[in-house]
């Protein structure tokens, strides 16, 4: 602690930092890791692995195809109206790979009281109408045909309300087919992308069991967090840097069908990637990402302190991690921090990303906008971000799965792999069912129709002969007798 103490004085005597992170140069790409200068001077260590398939497969092109049709209004007081028009937009694509049924997430959602808001009033010309009519035809409408008269009257000396447009009006109207992703396809890439203070190593239990069963991964680390560089420049860490990094990562490794698993703030750059390439983003999980709201830096934060500040705080600040972070605080969790280089970065860059996360669009039209299959796990434990942020992300999104771990926390994939992984797996390999389609019964029925028809005629053919049988039966029983008679 008086080390830590005296390099802070340092770094304020001094105006520099005391813990620069620079690349790893012991890391060769034989291990796995390459290292991307996505800018001049901008170098991202990247993880990559690609598998020896043993047994490769090609997509058999079977999966649902599902309807994603859905109206966002976005009215001037702030009103948001989500209407879902798909006609099997909820009952096909709710069912999981273990059988069960998640609710509903096509849902009208609505940010505020919509009893305030001014209803259509009727066109007093139309009820002038109705009292003529009334008057010419007394016997049908009886005394009821002066009540349009009076609520004309009342309308008249009220003060016509005017409807007011909304804002802001979006349709979404297309289709997704969603298949399988099997470890045989080599059309499928992962994506991991961690958090604030993390690296690519929080996700080394994810990265082994994928990479064995057959997956091609990916896992970048973000500017100033693990072995990449850190640029000496605040604006180097703002959401729109990293977004830029991450989309020159993607568009360097990506495939067919990709899917991105994202942690906290890797999030944020899933929910980017996935709105700018809708077509290329097959599946999306979301780790402890937080409510669909555009992101804004708290002015009222530890984090504005001053650098020199930060650096004689960071023992606290990694001991509150660990206490918010992870559900047990034993010497178990302490390695894990530990080995997997987690919240081990330096004061400047903590406090640039702390102040840079500023994203205005990411609202939650934004995200209702998006028509991915998502995944959202969250850990019962996490003190960072409530559960309720998650429900309302699972209600804005078209088609999302929420599972809840109770032994889990912020950390939920360092505390918990082995289910972690089952999950993300059994998603994966998740596809809707296929409905049969409505022409096969169409062109069923006519066969059906026949065959009825020539089972009717067959007994109407079949009575006449046996009419002509007997009728020669008994002109043979007649013959001997009249033979006879003879």
């Amino acid at each position: 602690m008086l080390t830590r103490f005296m390099e802070g004085l340092l770094c304020c005597l001094t105006s520099k930092s005391t813990n620069v992170v620079v690349p790893v140069e012991t890391s060769e790409p034989a291990d796995g890791y390459e290292f991307v200068e996505v800018k001049p001077g901008r170098v991202l260590r990247v993880r990559h692995i690609i598998p020896e398939r043993s047994v490769v497969e090609e997509p058999t092109g079977q999966g649902g195809i599902i309807s994603c049709k859905r109206k966002i209004t976005v009215h001037r007081n702030g009103q948001l109206f989500i209407e879902n028009l798909g006609e099997r937009a909820s009952a096909e694509l709710k069912h999981c790979q273990n059988g069960e049924t998640e609710q509903n997430s096509t849902v009208e959602v609505e940010l505020t009281d919509c009893a305030n808001s001014s209803r259509p009033v009727g066109i007093p010309e139309a009820r002038s109408d109705s009292v003529t009519a009334g008057n010419n035809e007394a016997s049908d409408t009886g005394a009821g045909g002066e009540a349009p008269a009076s609520g004309q009257n009342d309308q008249s000396q009220q003060p016509r309300k005017r409807r007011r447009k909304p804002k802001r009006t979006v349709v979404i109207d297309c289709a997704r087919k969603i298949s399988a992703c099997k470890e045989t396809h080599p059309d499928v890439a992962l994506f991991f992308i961690h958090g604030v203070g993390g690296s690519l190593d929080i996700w080394g239990s994810q990265l082994d069991f994928f990479s064995r069963l057959g997956y091609e991964v990916i896992a970048p680390d973000l500017a100033g967090h693990g072995a990449s560089s850190a640029p000496q420049i605040a604006a180097a860490y703002t959401f729109y840097a990293l977004a830029e990094d991450m989309r020159l990562i993607f568009k360097r490794y990506a495939r067919k069908r990709n899917i991105l698993i994202g942690h906290s703030y890797g999030v944020s750059f899933c929910t980017f990637l996935a709105h700018e390439y809708p077509k290329q983003i097959h599946k999306m999980v979301m780790i402890n990402g937080g409510g669909p709201t555009a992101l804004e830096p708290s002015l009222c934060s530890i984090f504005n302190l001053p650098t020199c500040v930060l650096h004689c705080l960071s023992p606290l600040l990694a001991w509150s991690f660990l206490k918010a972070g992870f559900a047990r605080h034993g010497a178990k969790e302490k390695q894990l921090l530990k080995e997997n280089n987690a919240f081990n970065v330096s004061s400047f860059v903590l406090r640039a990303m702390m102040s840079g996360q500023y994203w205005p669009e990411g609202d939650e039209v934004y995200h209702a906008e998006l028509t991915v299959p998502t995944l959202l796990v969250h850990g019962m434990h996490d003190k960072f971000v409530p559960v309720e942020e998650d429900q309302r992300m699972a209600e804005i999104l078209l088609m999302a799965f929420l599972k809840v771990l109770e032994d889990g926390s912020h950390m939920v994939m360092m505390e918990c792999p082995n289910a972690v992984n089952t999950l993300l797996h059994e998603f994966f390999l998740w596809e809707p069912t296929a409905p049969p389609l409505p022409k096969k019964e169409s062109k069923a029925r006519p066969e059906t129709a026949r065959a009825q028809t020539e089972n009717t005629k067959a007994p109407s053919e079949a009575r006449p002969a046996t009419a002509r049988q007997t009728s020669s039966n008994e002109d043979e029983e007649e013959t001997p007798d009249s033979k006879a008679k003879k």
